[in-house]
């Protein structure tokens, strides 16, 4: 009898501590993407531009943080998360550092009522990785449409960037810095088409 209280009472202690180690376990973290792109010093570039939509691989398009773990390994982290959808994420930051290298206000995550873009930009990101301590990897396909002109170009842009350590907030400030590029890509095209539209307007 005395043999059988023992053991209860050792279970008993033993599912007490699984419950407060439970409920004292760490909260989970949460990363936004930030824009990081300066102004260029060209003129402002006139127009209105919206950015979206983005599209993401499913493999990412979650709350969680996905870390690559080997070549046909990922690792799902429940502690790690994104503050806000990944694709939103990344278009608004893209957003803002298009506001920065066309140095005009009028950029938006689009479709937006009441704003009507001369430039809609769409993003298909068919590559976002995350290796810690290691390194980030973006590739992405642009379109920018030409609204007034009726006219559509594309482009590729392929960031590979080091992370400073083996951390969450160095993958996510990676992925910003290849955001970056890829805005800056997006900007140069805008410019160009914008100029092109500026030579045959003239007389």
């Amino acid at each position: 009898m005395m043999l059988r209280r023992i053991v209860h009472l050792i279970a008993a202690f033993a599912c007490a501590t699984v419950i407060a180690a439970c409920g004292t376990s760490a909260p989970p973290r949460f990363y936004t993407l930030d824009a990081s792109a300066t102004a260029s010093g060209l003129p402002a570039t006139g127009g209105n531009v919206t950015v979206g939509p983005v599209t993401i691989p499913a493999s990412v398009d979650q709350p969680q943080f996905v870390t690559q773990n080997g070549p046909n390994r990922v690792d799902v982290d429940e502690f790690n998360r994104w503050a806000s959808p990944l694709n939103d994420n990344i278009a608004r930051v893209v957003a803002e550092n298009l506001v920065a290298l066309l140095g005009t206000p009028n950029v938006a995550v689009g479709p937006l009522a009441n704003f009507i873009p001369d430039y809609a930009v769409a993003i298909d990101v068919q590559r976002f990785e995350s290796v810690r301590g290691q390194r980030t990897e973006l590739d992405a396909v642009w379109t920018i449409h030409d609204k007034a002109r009726g006219t559509t170009q594309s482009g590729r842009t392929s960031a590979n960037e080091t992370v400073a350590d083996d951390s969450f907030d160095a993958l996510a400030a990676a992925h910003s810095r290849a955001l970056s590029m890829l805005s800056d890509d997006i900007a140069k095209a805008i410019r160009a088409d914008a100029n092109r539209a500026r030579v045959q307007s003239d007389p």
